[in-house]
This record gives C-alpha cells, sequence and structure tokens, in this order.
C-alpha cells in the first residue's frame, strides 16, 4: 500500500479518535438488554433478522456449550453508561473434536477455496456463525468506523495466548462494516504482528421482485424452459387439489410437524440427526419460534394438496426481504413437486405483500438460478498471527 493511499485512509479515523474516544469492553451476552441491542440493529445499514437479539438468545441457549461469548460493547469514555456499538463475537477452535456430532462446525459449501486455518487454532468467530447465514458489526452509520477501530484495538491489546485467528464470516456484499473492519485490522496489522485476508466466502442467489409485477409477470422474466417447467409443476400441482401455504398459529407446537417434514426430506443429514446435534438443532427452532415468531420476523409455514401437507418452510421478513431460511418435504408426494410449489408460494406471498426481495440465502444449489436468482457474495475477514510481538 503507498504511503499517500495509507494517508488517505487513515486520516478520518484519526480525526474521529481526536475528537471522541471510543473504548471496546468484553460484555456477556446476558448482560446486554434486549431492546439495546435491537435498537443497534435497527440503526445498522446491513444488518438482517440475524443480527436479531433473539436469534442470538436461541443460538446461545441451543448451542452455548460449543463456544466462548466474547461479546464486545463500545463506549463512549465520555458517556461510559451509552453503547454506541455491539461486536457480537465468541471463541472456540476451529474446529473441535465434538464437531461431527454436535453439527456445529463452520461449514463451507463448494465454492472458492478458502485460506486454510489449522483446525486446532482459537478462532475468534462473530457470535452465531454457525446458523446464521450473514453477520455484521452493530452500530449507527457515522458511528461504525471508530466502533470497528476500537473492536480492532481491543483484539490488538489482548494476550497472544486469547487467540490465534479473528475469523469473521457471513458479511454481506456491500456491507460498509467490511471495509471498515478491514482498514481498522491493516492499521494495527504491523503493531500485531498480523496478516489481513479479505475473500469472498460463498455466494447467496437472491431474487429481486419489482414493484408493481405480478407471479405472471416475474414468470416473464424467466427463461423459456425455466418458465415451462414452473408452470407445468405448478398447474399439476393444482389439479390434485386446492394448494394453500399456510402460517402456522402456533410454531412451537407444530415444530414437531416441521422436524418431521425436514428429516423426511434429509434424515441424517438433515438438522436433527439422532445425535447431540440433533437435540441441540430442536432446541435452537424451538427457542426461534417461542421469542422470534411473536414478533413476525420468523415464520412457520405448512404447503398442502387437497389437505394433505407435504412441505413446511421456515422463513424470516424483515419487511422488504423474505429469507428462505428451511424446509421439508414428503418424499412420497415428489410427483406433485412440493419443493417448486412451495418456492412458488412464497414469491406470489412475497409480491402481495410488496417485498422486493427473496433470498435463498448461503449455497448455489441449482434449484436457486432456476427462479432467476442472482449471486450475492459473502465475505470473510481473516486476521492471523504471523509472529509472536516483540520477537522480531
Amino acid at each position: 500500500m503507498s504511503a499517500r493511499r495509507d494517508e488517505v485512509r487513515t486520516q478520518p479515523a484519526a480525526r474521529e479518535r481526536a475528537e471522541r474516544r471510543l473504548v471496546a469492553r468484553r460484555r456477556t451476552f446476558d448482560s446486554i438488554p434486549g431492546e439495546t441491542w435491537d435498537a443497534l440493529v435497527d440503526a445498522s445499514s446491513a444488518a438482517t433478522p440475524f443480527s436479531r437479539h433473539c436469534m442470538h438468545r436461541a443460538w446461545w441457549d441451543a448451542y452455548g456449550a460449543t463456544a466462548h461469548d466474547q461479546t464486545m460493547v463500545v463506549l463512549d469514555e465520555a458517556a461510559p453508561e451509552a453503547i454506541v456499538g455491539i461486536a457480537p463475537l465468541m471463541h472456540r477452535h476451529e474446529l473441535e473434536p465434538g464437531d461431527l456430532a454436535l453439527r456445529t462446525s463452520i461449514r463451507h459449501q463448494p465454492g472458492p477455496a478458502l485460506r486454510p486455518v489449522p483446525a486446532a487454532a482459537t478462532a475468534v468467530f462473530f457470535g452465531a456463525s454457525y446458523h446464521a447465514d450473514y453477520a455484521t458489526i452493530l452500530a449507527a452509520p457515522a458511528d461504525l468506523a471508530p466502533v470497528c477501530d476500537a473492536v480492532a484495538e481491543a483484539l490488538a491489546n489482548e494476550d497472544s495466548s486469547r487467540w490465534d485467528v479473528v475469523d469473521l464470516r457471513r458479511l454481506r456484499a456491500g456491507d460498509p462494516a467490511t471495509d471498515k473492519l478491514l482498514a481498522a485490522f491493516e492499521w494495527v496489522a504491523p503493531r500485531g504482528c498480523w496478516l489481513v485476508t479479505r475473500e469472498q466466502e460463498e455466494v447467496c442467489p437472491v431474487l429481486s421482485l419489482p414493484v408493481g409485477i405480478d407471479f405472471e409477470g416475474y414468470l416473464g422474466t424467466l427463461g423459456k424452459k425455466e418458465r415451462h417447467e414452473i408452470r407445468r409443476k405448478v398447474r399439476r400441482a393444482e389439479a390434485a387439489g386446492p394448494v394453500a401455504l399456510t402460517r402456522s398459529a402456533d410454531p412451537l407446537a407444530d415444530l414437531e410437524s416441521f422436524i418431521d417434514l425436514h428429516q423426511k426430506r434429509w434424515g441424517e443429514d438433515g438438522l436433527f440427526p439422532a445425535t447431540q446435534g440433533g437435540a441441540a438443532s430442536r432446541r435452537f427452532f424451538a427457542e426461534l419460534f417461542k421469542n422470534c415468531a411473536p414478533t413476525g420476523l420468523v415464520e412457520l409455514d405448512f404447503l398442502s394438496i387437497a389437505g394433505r401437507r407435504i412441505g413446511a418452510g421456515v422463513i424470516l421478513d424483515d419487511g422488504n426481504t423474505v429469507y428462505y431460511y428451511n424446509a421439508g418435504v414428503e418424499p412420497d408426494a415428489r410427483e406433485l413437486s412440493p419443493g417448486v410449489v412451495m418456492v412458488a408460494s412464497y414469491i406470489q406471498r412475497a409480491i402481495e405483500l410488496g417485498r422486493t426481495r427473496l433470498d435463498f440465502m448461503r449455497g448455489n444449489e441449482p434449484y436457486k438460478y432456476e427462479w432467476g436468482a442472482v449471486d450475492e457474495p459473502i465475505e470473510r475477514l481473516l486476521v492471523q498471527r504471523t509472529v509472536a510481538p516483540g520477537s522480531r
């Protein structure tokens, strides 16, 4: 990096530090009020439903035994009672001996090869990032740069025994936190003997739903072959009887029905295998349905044809985007194409509600592109210690 470019990048942060002193402090997740957390989610430009307090609450309740809470709050030293930013963090090894059974490893879909990290490395991750498709730093846009500076400074001041790598994944394309964190990490990298890497982690295929379009109009934007196949399968299902995508009035009571359909489709490769990991996933979804569903953030739906349940879907909805989070289908109903019919039903509903996006989230499965989805990358910031400070 040239001296001039470095000067341009660091001047705004330097001015901010001169005007305002922000510091990052460890604070347990449990000690932060939910309303304080969600107020920062609302203020953040790139936050998603995965940033919400109830989502993190569900994760820590279900999987807390698999990681150590390293949440940071960022405070103004002149007014330390007010939290300016939150870095939802945790740490553990990159790969724990129990990961296969517990289903808690950071999974990477087939795609670009990521920079390798030793399995035994003690890593700092975003909190809940095993089961969250997006993550970010929580702060108002005007505070984001100094908040990221404070987080990087706090990590730099920690003893080298505390962590080997900072492995922050699930950063959305265009999230300004990525640039701010990268600049902050690079600022302290020489002092901390850090190697800082930015790379694409995976892709999230996303549908854009133009304002004013109806479902038939949306199908008209697809290729001729895809449009024909979707219409054929939907009409075949409709010929078998009335098609309905019905929202569960009591997702917690209907959890077992969702698990049954999920397991029929995925078996031991699904979220609820007959292991300890299955029990943790069951609790995670129970907590999601208990704490997030009443707010409208999380929704469980059942697809039925002629009164027969053949599919179940879990979505997140933030008022602009529908996130297709998880699903299960009845394999014996494959002739009715329950997966296609369920996606069609969600798109129709999203259009009717005025949503402008349907996000299929992580993974480049072919079916997503049949609906016209376009890849949006998610990124990873990796900080590795190269040599122990003071040993050069």
